[in-house]
C-alpha cells in the first residue's frame, strides 16, 4: 500500500481550487451578467478584475455619475422651465455635487455589484491582471488559474487623439471631469458624440464657456440628420459653440491657456480653453492579454472579433462588450451579451445577438434617443420606406411644461407600414424610447400603433401622434382623436 503523502494531497486540493468550469475577465455589465448566468447554473466560475473598480466604466466614471451631474446642471440652468410665476434664480454648490455624485457611486457599486458578488456561491472573485500563457491558463499576479471556458469583458479605455504638440498640453478624459475640483472658465472638447455632448452641456450649465469640434459634418452623425441638426441649434441657443468639419491637428499651451489648431475646408483656426477634454474614442483593453497566444483574432483597432454568438476565433473562448468589434457599446448591450455568452460557453446552445431592436440615449436637455434603423439605413438595406417628422409642438404635454423642443421620426416600410426605426430628440426622449422599442421589436404598424390608446396628457403621446401625422394633419386634431 503506498504510503500517504500530504504534500501531494495539499498540491491537488490548490490545483481544484485555481481549476474552473468559466474565467471571466474583466467586472462591468457585461462580465457581472456572464457570472451571475454562469451561478445559477452552478457552474464554478472566477471573476478576475482589474482596473476600474467593479461595476465597470457604467457606475463608476460613465452612466451613473455623469447622470447625476447632468440632472444638477439642469436643474440650476433651467431654474423656472420658463415659467413666470416662478422667479429666483437657483446656485449650484460645485463641490458638493461632486461629493454627491462620488456618494452615490460609491453606494451603487456596494449594492449593484460588491454585495452581489459576495451572494454568488459559485464565483471566486480576484483582484488583478489576467494573461494567457496557454490555451486554458491564465495568470494573475502570482496565480495560475485553469479554465475550460472564457469570457473576455475588459471594457475599453478613453484616450486622447494622436495630436502634435500632446505630449506638452494637459489634458482630461471624461473620467478626470467627473473629478474636477471646480468648473473651468472654459473648455475645448474634441468630439461630438454622445460623451463630447453630454459633458459639454453639463459643463456649460455650470458656467464653462464651451467649444466643441466634431471632425464630420454632424454631431451624432450616425441619427436621424434632422434630429442632429436640432439638437445643435439648440445647445447652440444655450451659449454652446459647435465647429463641425473640424479636423484637429496638433495642440499647445499658451497664457495658461490649452489651443487647439483644426482646419475647416483646409482653412485653420484654433479653439482656445483653460481645459482641453477628449471624448472622441476609446480603444479596447486587449494589449496586455496575449491573445496571440489562445489564437483570437483582434481587428486594426485592437477590437476582439466575435460571431453573433459572441464567441471568437478561439472555439473555448468568448468576448462581450466594449473590447469586442460589435458597433452598439452600450451597458444594457454588454449585459445582454454577457448572458448570451455565458450560456453558449457552458451549456453549447448557439443563441445569436439581436442587435435589431436596441435603443440608445444622450442625456442631454431635450435628450436624443433611436431605436431601429435609420431613414439611411433602411434605403440602404434595400426597404422602400417612407417617413414622417412630428414637432414636439404639436405634442400637449410638451406644451403644458413648456418645454416644445424636439422632434419624433418614424421610419416605416412603404407597402405594409411596419415600423423599422423611431427617433425621438425632445424632452424624456430616454424613457420615451422603450415604448418605441417594444414598437419596433414587435414588429407593429402604423396603424396599430395609432389602435393603442394613449394616456392624455402625456410625452409618449408624441408616438401616437408621430404614427397618426401620416395619414392626417394632426395639427388640425383635437385632443384624443382616434
Amino acid at each position: 500500500m503506498e504510503k500517504f503523502n500530504p504534500s501531494i494531497t495539499l498540491r491537488v486540493k490548490a490545483e481544484q481550487s485555481r481549476s474552473f468550469d468559466l474565467i471571466v475577465l474583466g467586472g462591468g455589465a457585461g462580465a457581472f451578467a456572464a457570472a451571475i448566468t454562469a451561478n445559477e447554473k452552478g457552474a464554478k466560475t472566477a471573476l478576475v478584475n482589474a482596473g476600474l473598480p467593479l461595476g465597470g466604466t457604467c457606475v463608476n466614471v460613465g452612466c451613473v455619475p455623469s447622470k447625476i451631474l447632468l440632472k444638477i446642471g439642469e436643474i440650476a440652468y433651467y431654474g423656472n422651465h420658463g415659467f413666470d410665476a416662478i422667479s429666483g434664480k437657483l446656485e449650484v454648490n460645485f463641490e458638493k455635487a461632486i461629493k454627491h455624485e462620488l456618494g452615490l457611486v460609491d453606494k451603487m457599486r456596494h449594492d449593484k455589484y460588491t454585495q452581489v458578488l459576495s451572494n454568488l456561491e459559485n464565483v471566486t472573485h480576484l483582484e488583478g491582471r489576467a494573461k494567457f500563457v496557454s490555451k486554458n491558463e491564465v495568470v494573475v499576479g502570482d496565480k495560475k488559474l485553469y479554465g475550460k471556458k472564457f469570457v473576455i469583458a475588459t471594457g475599453s479605455t478613453a484616450l486622447p487623439l494622436p495630436l502634435e504638440g500632446i505630449e506638452k498640453v494637459d489634458y482630461i478624459t471624461h473620467i478626470d471631469a467627473l473629478k474636477l475640483k471646480k468648473p473651468p472658465k472654459s473648455m475645448v472638447i474634441i468630439g461630438a458624440g454622445p460623451v463630447g455632448l453630454e459633458f459639454g452641456q453639463m459643463y456649460h450649465h455650470f458656467g464653462t464657456k464651451i467649444t466643441i469640434l466634431q471632425r464630420s459634418k454632424a454631431i451624432m452623425p450616425r441619427t436621424e440628420p434632422e434630429l442632429s441638426e436640432a439638437m445643435q441649434g439648440y445647445l447652440e441657443e444655450e451659449g454652446i459653440k459647435i465647429i463641425t468639419n473640424a479636423n484637429s491637428k496638433k495642440v499647445r499651451k499658451e497664457n495658461g491657456e490649452v489651443i487647439v489648431t483644426f482646419a475647416v475646408d483646409g482653412k485653420e483656426q484654433e479653439a482656445k480653453g483653460e481645459v482641453l477634454m477628449f471624448a472622441a474614442g476609446k480603444t479596447p483593453n486587449t494589449k496586455d492579454l496575449d491573445l496571440k497566444s489562445v489564437e483570437v483574432k483582434v481587428n486594426e483597432n485592437g477590437a476582439v472579433k466575435v460571431d453573433d454568438g459572441m464567441q471568437t476565433t478561439a472555439s473555448h473562448i468568448w468576448a462581450v462588450g466594449d473590447v469586442t468589434d460589435k458597433p452598439l457599446r452600450l451597458e444594457t448591450t454588454a449585459g445582454k451579451e454577457g448572458k448570451i455568452a455565458a450560456e453558449n460557453a457552458l451549456e453549447g446552445k448557439k443563441k445569436k445577438m439581436d442587435y435589431s431592436a436596441v435603443p440608445y440615449a444622450v442625456f442631454t436637455t431635450p435628450n436624443l434617443a433611436g431605436v431601429g434603423k435609420t431613414d439611411a439605413e433602411a434605403i440602404g438595406g434595400g426597404l422602400r420606406c417612407t417617413c414622417n417628422i412630428l414637432s414636439f409642438e404639436l405634442v400637449p404635454k410638451a406644451a403644458i411644461i413648456n418645454d416644445t423642443r424636439g422632434l419624433v421620426k418614424i421610419v416605416a416600410e412603404r407597402e405594409n407600414h411596419k415600423i423599422v426605426g423611431i427617433h425621438i430628440l425632445g424632452p424624456e426622449a430616454a424613457d420615451l424610447i422603450h415604448e418605441a422599442t417594444m414598437i419596433v421589436r414587435n414588429k407593429m404598424t402604423l396603424e396599430e400603433v395609432i389602435d393603442t390608446t394613449h394616456v392624455f396628457p402625456t410625452l409618449s403621446e408624441s408616438i401616437k401622434l408621430a404614427a397618426q401625422n401620416f395619414f392626417r394633419d394632426v395639427s388640425k386634431l383635437s385632443c384624443c382623436v382616434e
